[in-house]
Parts: structure tokens; sequence; C-alpha cells
């Protein structure tokens, strides 16, 4: 007597968009409504964001720069923005990221980027040159 299968599924879709590492700099600019919000969104769009835990301190940075330079209702509206963004977070391997900071001669949080995209086989967005040429250098030979 053969059985038959049963699956129940939640309705959903599956995460199937490919990652991307994305640092403070490039979601400042989504978030806080800069210049370069277009472009950022843009290659945004279609993939799953991926940051070390310390993102959410450096953007609640950039809001309390903002709130100071009077512009409190924009700081507002990012944190609300960033709470309700769909953004993986991440630990880093702390050794590897100590060994990127030397070896590119970047600062450790920087790192902490760099190693996130080297562990996930992933691009890394950012509008910070010295981490992007970093990232090329590393990115490149994998």
């Amino acid at each position: 007597m053969s059985r038959q299968l049963f699956v129940a599924e939640p309705v959903q879709t599956y995460n199937t968009l490919p990652p991307i590492v994305v640092d403070c700099s490039l979601l400042a600019a989504v978030l806080f409504n800069e210049p370069s919000k277009d472009e950022a969104l843009e290659l945004l769009r279609g993939k799953s964001l991926h940051a070390p835990h310390l993102i959410d301190h450096e953007i609640i940075s950039v809001a309390v720069r903002k709130s100071k330079a009077s512009a409190a209702e924009l700081a507002e509206q990012g944190l609300n923005g960033f709470r309700k963004l769909r953004l993986t977070r991440h630990s880093i391997d702390q050794t590897a990221q100590f060994e990127l900071a030397l070896s590119q001669s970047i600062p450790a949080y920087d790192a902490a980027y760099l190693q996130l995209a080297v562990a996930l086989n992933a691009p890394l967005a950012t509008y910070d040159q010295t981490l992007a040429s970093a990232a090329n250098n590393v990115l490149s030979i994998r």
C-alpha cells in the first residue's frame, strides 16, 4: 500500500535575491534623502541587503549629526525607514577583520563590511572611496 505525501507550506516567497553588502554611506544616502538616493536605490533593487551589526550604531550616528544640523525631522524619518528596512545583520570573524584592516590599511569598522563581503562572496556597495579601493583589491582576487 503506497502512501500519499502531503506538503503544507506557508504563504511566502523564498529569498532567492542575490546578496549585497551595504555600508553606512550607501544606506544613509537612501534613508536621509541625500542627492545620491536614486542611484543607491537603483543599485539595491532586487537584492537582499546585508551588513555587520555595527551598521545600527553608524546609522544612529548619522541621525544624531542630522539632528544637530537642524534636520531633526529628517533624522527621525531616516531612523523610521531604517527600522523598517529588510536588512540581515551579521557577526564578523574578528581575526579576519583584524587581518583585513592591517593588510588593506583601512579602519576596523570598514574591514567589518569587507570581511562580510568576503564571507558571503557578495559585492560590497559604498560611497567611501578608500573602502571601495580595498574591496576591489580583495574581492577581485577571490
